[in-house]
């Protein structure tokens, strides 16, 4: 097509790989994705940057292997470290949302930005036209205040009081984002980041509940696997609302809509077959959902088994709007608008990670991966074996061999885990190799 599409990103925190119906989820939760996906593409061999939230979103926003980032190196980043001037995402960096800036569009960041907090960092300091939400990792849905008890909830730098359920309060902010894009004439770039279903655990229903905890500092406790599901329904009612506003304004057919996760589930999270989780290498903790809508390229009902990660949207959303900026700093990611043109076009890939949580090391290539935790080496065939149950390290010992060394030649590429890399565990997950 001549006219550059708008764009819509849309980022769950926390999501499991089956939490959706469209990837056999177990409870109905999620019927506007599962339509989205029945009208485009969904992909079952999609990963995230990392299993843990502001690495991926590093990796989001540059189109690069967060580990460039000293940011990044904390898994998340957190407390004192998300207030450092060397903590956050440089706002001299080339962005997603400043590169498509300079090719025409109007951005806006609705929801997380969780990249380092002002003076020195921030949504407009990086590429964003507006931004409306929350800047640190997680926020009380009601309240709206942080884990250390302060206020939370942000309009282009201003505070917002306002108690309304989180979820719907940036479901409604992005259909009036929409609404005043399209009024201008202006391609737009939406960046839709929710914080569902991260904690706390409550559901729109829990309003009466929150008010008792005004000024105080919520905790993890609590919480059920209908709570969360309530949850997963909010922010897909949500999605919804923001389907139907793009067909009643006309712009339906030209609008590429994506949809992912920031990284694998937590404790109440669906990911069978996959085991592992948020802060694990295994495929709980990476392999996540994607589904991709654009109706006038992509054909409906689409399943792919391409090996995509988050990075690689940067270069794909930018053929997309045909940006072709000068680029100061090389992308890591690939585009893979070819394969959405195309799903019969695949692309061969070797995605890689690293965390200092446990000195977890993992490449996949093809249905293989290598996996180091601690001290101990695995060798899985996904493809027969989703669940990394059998090691095969001692029955295909030259395969262990050649995929380690392409992973030490990948990591010998990149700069060093800092020594003062902090880890912020959540909880202990027991189904860990």
């Amino acid at each position: 097509m001549s006219a550059q599409p708008n764009i819509i990103f849309i980022l769950a925190d926390d999501l499991g790989f089956a939490d959706l119906g469209c990837y056999g989820g177990r409870a109905p939760v999620s019927p506007h994705l599962d339509q989205m996906a029945s009208e485009g593409l969904r992909f079952t061999q999609g990963y995230s940057n990392s299993p843990v939230c502001s690495p991926t979103r590093f990796a989001l926003m540059t189109g690069r292997y967060q580990y460039h980032f000293r940011g990044a190196a904390d898994e998340p980043l957190h407390g004192p470290n998300a207030t450092r001037s060397t903590h956050g995402l440089p706002p001299s960096h080339q962005t997603l949302p400043s590169l498509l800036r300079e090719a025409g569009y109007r951005t806006g960041l609705i929801g997380k930005w969780h990249l380092g907090h002002e003076p020195h960092f921030g949504p407009l300091k990086s590429g964003y036209d507006e931004h409306f939400g929350l800047m640190s990792g997680g926020i009380d849905y009601f309240t709206h205040t942080a884990p250390n008890g302060k206020k939370d909830l942000w309009h282009n730098g201003t505070p917002v009081d306002d108690d309304t359920y989180l979820t719907d309060l940036l479901s409604d902010r992005s259909v009036d984002f929409i609404q005043r894009s399209v009024g201008q004439g202006q391609p737009f770039f939406l960046s839709l980041h929710y914080t569902a279903p991260h904690w706390p655990w409550e559901t729109r229903e829990d309003h009466e509940l929150a008010k008792t905890l005004v000024g105080k500092t919520f905790h993890l406790d609590g919480g059920s696997v209908e709570t969360y599901h309530r949850m997963i329904h909010h922010m897909d009612e949500g999605i919804g609302k923001i389907m139907a506003e793009l067909k009643r304004l006309g712009q339906d057919e030209n609008t590429l809509v994506v949809f992912t996760s920031d990284n694998g589930g937590e404790r109440f999270s669906d990911s069978w077959p996959l085991v592992g989780g948020k802060m694990d290498l295994t495929e709980g903790g990476i392999r996540v959902p994607y589904i991709v809508r654009w109706p006038a390229v992509i054909a409906a009902g689409g399943v792919s088994e391409q090996l995509i990660i988050t990075m690689d949207w940067v270069p794909t959303l930018l053929e997309a709007a045909q940006a072709r900026p000068q680029l100061v700093h090389p992308l890591d990611g690939v585009s893979i608008l070819p394969h959405l043109r195309d799903a019969s076009l695949v692309q061969e890939r070797q995605l890689c990670w690293r965390m200092s949580h446990r000195q977890q090391r993992a490449l996949r290539s093809g249905r293989w991966k290598y996996l180091r935790v601690d001290d101990n080496e695995y060798l899985f065939d996904l493809e027969a074996d989703a669940r990394e149950r059998a090691n095969q390290m001692h029955r295909d010992p030259d395969r262990l061999a050649d995929l380690r060394s392409r992973f030490e030649q990948w990591e010998a590429g990149l700069p060093p885990i800092p020594e003062d890399a902090s880890v912020t565990l959540v909880y202990t997950r027991k189904d860990m190799p």
